[in-house]
């Protein structure tokens, strides 16, 4: 299924780009938004073609489909095929491994990455009641919640954004963990009762980030250029980074692991130099929350990678191995 977008300033003799997406809510938001932007740049106009994953069809849990990859794949399948020209998706749902034929021509400005409590009431974590009703599809929101909340009822939950947010307005749950950065793309900030520090709260890997992929042949060099203009150094640096360390753990959506990498900024203002530091925190829970183990790295930005081979290092050291289900899945 196809739908076009043409901006009304654009006229080109090009074929239209073929923008591949799946067909929730927020993948359409997300991808409209890149498609206005490469419309802008490549001065054509754009098509988006729908794709349904096995992912958006199955009502099992994430783990048990196989986590990462389960949005991924059908996409990836669309463009090896050439249905289409360019595919988005939210970074965090890619696994780590290099797929043959496919490079990530741009990884675009990061949005707010922290994960986000939607309560009831105005609720917050703190001031939840005791044996509240949490809902989530991800182990490590489950982990984290029973870190900090041993207490309360952590159920696995599917569905889009507005299926999980309307669990809560009917009172079926009292409250649900999601994406800050879905919520502000679909236009819903209002529902976040509170947005968890990523100091004590790491998100996935890429969270808030978007990934558009592109073909790596050479008949598709002139696109993959075309959407390199729109990748935000950043994003790409602090989103590698902590997709290395899950990389490195060998961990998929099974394992409840938290990264999250920042970088600061210092100007010498004798020099007017400016030099870039990388900060990566990671935590290793235990399904059930009871433990964890947290590592962090500090050094220039341009060793990112290095950073991330130490933290994993030091992770699998203090054994977090024992603790989740590492070595499952990439």
């Amino acid at each position: 299924m196809t739908q076009q977008t043409t901006p009304h300033h654009v006229e080109s003799l090009l074929p239209p780009l073929r923008i591949g997406t799946r067909s929730s809510t927020l993948a359409l938001a997300q991808t409209g938004m890149m498609a206005e932007r490469l419309a802008e740049i490549a001065g054509r106009d754009v098509e988006l073609v729908r794709i349904t994953s096995h992912g958006d069809t199955s009502k099992a849990s994430l783990s048990s489909l196989g986590g990462t990859g389960v949005f991924v794949s059908a996409l990836r399948d669309a463009l090896l095929a050439e249905e289409c020209d360019v595919i988005v998706h939210s970074l965090k749902d890619l696994p780590t491994g290099d797929v043959d034929g496919i490079v990530i021509a741009a990884i675009p400005t990061r949005e707010d990455s922290r994960d986000a409590l939607c309560a009831r009431d105005g609720l917050t974590l703190e001031t939840l009641p005791e044996g509240a009703s949490v809902g989530t599809g991800s182990p490590r929101r489950r982990a984290q919640l029973l870190a900090a909340r041993p207490d309360l009822n952590v159920l696995d939950i599917r569905g889009n954004v507005d299926t999980r947010l309307g669990k809560v307005t009917s009172g079926e749950l009292d409250a649900v963990v999601l994406a800050a950065a879905g919520l502000i793309r679909i236009g819903r900030p209002e529902a976040i009762t509170q947005l968890l520090d990523l100091a004590v709260w790491p998100c996935a890997p890429g969270q808030g980030a978007l990934a558009l992929e592109t073909r790596s042949d050479e008949a598709s060099r002139g696109i993959t250029g075309l959407v390199g203009q729109i990748d935000d150094v950043g994003a790409r640096v602090t989103a590698l980074a902590e997709r290395a360390v899950l990389a490195g753990l060998e961990a998929g959506c099974a394992a409840p692991v938290g990264v999250t990498a920042s970088i600061s900024t210092v100007f010498d203002a004798d020099t007017m130099a400016a030099t870039h530091s990388l900060r990566i925190n990671a935590t290793v829970l235990s399904l059930d929350g009871s433990q964890q183990i947290t590592k962090t790295w500090n050094g220039p930005s341009d060793h990112g990678q290095d950073g991330a081979a130490l933290v994993v290092t030091e992770l699998l050291a203090a054994g977090a191995a024992a603790l989740a289900p590492l070595g499952s899945t990439r």
